[in-house]
């Protein structure tokens, strides 16, 4: 029976090899130490949490929400946008919540894509940025995902050869799975370009928290004259360790702001009341919990790469976000990331995604997701140079650990 139309538009779920590989390891009883997924393991702030007990059983709060966010949580978005970027944002028109920083990309491609229409897409990148358009009936160009001149020269390419002309660009800094971070100077061009070819930008700034040195990443919105082309999706999930809550948001022009909130009205009813007043308390609370986070993540980068490299495997040292982008070990180079993700998690225990499942341009590297604690870290370590003293030869010829007694 043929494929529905959208499904076919999917290609194979690329992470499912590697996934088979760690169920099989945990069935066996093998310890899984599980860096792929960027799944945050610390604790959602004391504070956020208290507010949603509290306010769990309150009357009216089992109903319906607001799809666009209760307007007390739109408001707390834009007073941080002003606080942390000085930018200014009207809560009724130009800020909607949404559930998560990946559901608002899926809608937004809903809500402003006709069939045919292309959009310039970073390549690696996030898979949503280019499957949310291609489940909407759009066609993705690829571009580089580095902030450097290649990147205009290249957007220039696709447009001198794309028909139709693309509709919008995708950006993500500090970017997933790379961790390349853009300069306001690199915005500014970003900005001139979008207008002089009258595309839109749609900008991912899920880890603008998530940061190393002493200059947090910009907003493309704090360019002049950036809201008359822009969105920038944002997300409580790794600023907060709200992942699970589901909470993100949607700011800037007020066209696709309104076009995306008509999309939502039809498909939810918001997210559960709690966890907006919760949400709430978290971006008016105290920042503390940031710092905390951020801390966390830096002694744990150094941890990574000290021991990673120890064991033989030269780590580059992310600048932001929770991810290293690594090029895999030369004596695995051949066989590609995908085989050695798979082959990584059968005899070491330890899972990384692969970089292939970013786009064909993310081959040759693997993602690491720096979500377990500093000691369970450097006990991966202990388990990659295990693997990497074994060499590619013999590992081919070693029984997986799923099937050890």
């Amino acid at each position: 029976m043929e494929e529905f139309y959208r499904i076919r538009r999917l290609p194979p779920y690329v992470f499912e090899q590697v996934n088979r590989a760690k169920a099989a390891a945990r069935n066996a009883g093998a310890d899984i130490i599980d860096l792929g997924m960027g799944n945050p393991d610390l604790p959602a702030p004391a504070h956020v949490i208290e507010k949603m007990k509290e306010t769990l059983g309150k009357p009216r709060t089992d109903r319906y929400s607001a799809s666009r966010g209760i307007t007390g949580l739109r408001k707390a978005q834009a007073a941080y946008y002003e606080r942390r970027f000085g930018v200014k944002l009207n809560p009724d028109t130009q800020v909607v919540a949404t559930l998560g920083s990946k559901e608002g990309f899926a809608n937004v491609a809903q809500a402003i894509t006709a069939p045919g229409d292309v959009v310039l897409c970073p390549n690696p990148s996030y898979p949503i940025h280019a499957f949310g358009f291609l489940m909407a009936g759009g066609v993705i160009r690829s571009v580089p995902s580095e902030p450097t001149p290649q990147f205009f020269e290249a957007c220039e390419r696709a447009i001198t050869h794309s028909i139709p002309k693309p509709i919008a660009m995708i950006v993500c800094y500090p970017s997933n799975p790379t961790a390349y971070v853009a300069s306001l100077d690199f915005y500014k061009d970003l900005v001139a370009f979008a207008k002089k070819h009258e595309i839109f930008i749609l900008s991912d700034l899920a880890y603008s928290e998530v940061y190393f040195d002493d200059e947090p990443p910009p907003s493309v919105l704090q360019v002049p004259g950036a809201m008359d082309v822009t969105v920038e999706f944002t997300s409580m999930s790794k600023t907060f360790s709200m992942a699970g809550w589901r909470m993100g948001f949607a700011v800037g022009n007020e066209r696709i702001i309104a076009a995306l909130s008509r999309v939502k009205s039809y498909l939810d009813y918001g997210a559960f009341t709690p966890i907006q007043v919760a949400a709430t308390a978290a971006l008016n609370g105290p920042d503390d919990c940031i710092r905390e986070m951020r801390e966390t993540y830096k002694k744990r980068r150094a941890a990574l790469v000290e021991s990673f490299g120890r064991a033989g495997w030269e780590i580059p040292p992310p600048r932001a976000s929770m991810f290293a982008w690594a090029p895999l070990p030369p004596a695995f180079k051949d066989i590609g990331s995908m085989q050695f993700a798979t082959l990584l998690v059968e005899k070491s225990g330890v899972v990384v995604s692969p970089g292939v499942a970013f786009g064909e341009h993310g081959e040759g590297y693997v993602r690491i997701a720096m979500v377990e604690n500093e000691q369970r870290i450097r006990q991966a370590a202990r388990g990659v140079r295990r693997f990497l003293e074994c060499g590619v030869e013999t590992l081919h010829n070693v029984v997986p650990i799923a099937t050890r007694r």
